[in-house]
């Protein structure tokens, strides 16, 4: 998709339960998953693919550092009125433009499975992190056939780390809804 077509979405991109997560419920999920997997804060976040910065808020309000990424100014534009205090720059999550070896994670949310070539974006995406940092993609492979399953993300890590460990997220608390593809949370810690 174009920067165009997702600049179009922005408007109604809340609107969905795990994009906003106006939801107490879905939003306390979200966080208790990411803070179960995350360093402590005040760890550095580059948050790739961030739309209009929700995660950002969340792990804002937690006390992390984050900057966001994301090609579609209008969700940039968003993410900025949306958290303030975090940095924000319109780029390819492909080749991110942030600073080597800065970041303790690299977060991402239905991300990878758009780049024209994964691994590709995974070298980058890892020559982000400190030697001790983490990679945290969260992806699917949907109804639709698009997308990336779990066994075809974790090969990707693979090609960069040798550590990858994958949480499958089923549960509708995560979605606002009852799903049946396969969504999932993957971590690498080296």
């Amino acid at each position: 998709m174009t920067h165009e077509l997702w600049d179009l979405e922005a408007e109604t991109f809340d609107d969905e339960p795990d994009h906003g997560l106006a939801d107490a419920d879905t939003r306390a999920a979200w966080r208790e998953l990411l803070l179960g997997v995350l360093p402590s804060a005040p760890a550095r976040i580059a948050d790739l693919g961030c739309g209009t910065g929700t995660l950002t808020r969340l792990l804002v309000d937690e006390g992390y550092t984050v900057d966001g990424l994301d090609f579609s100014p209008e969700m940039i534009s968003r993410a900025r009125t949306k958290v303030p205090e975090a940095e924000f720059v319109v780029a390819d999550a492909s080749t991110p433009p942030f600073e080597a070896g800065a970041y303790d994670v690299v977060l991402s949310r239905h991300v990878l499975w758009a780049m024209p070539d994964p691994a590709a974006a995974m070298e980058h995406w890892v020559d982000l992190l400190k030697e001790t940092g983490r990679l945290v993609p969260v992806e699917g492979s949907w109804m639709t056939g698009a997308g990336l399953t779990a066994v075809e993300a974790e090969a990707i890590v693979r090609t960069v780390r040798s550590d990858a460990t994958t949480g499958h997220l089923s549960e509708s608390v995560y979605w606002g809804k009852d799903i049946e593809d396969e969504r999932y949370l993957l971590v690498s810690r080296m």
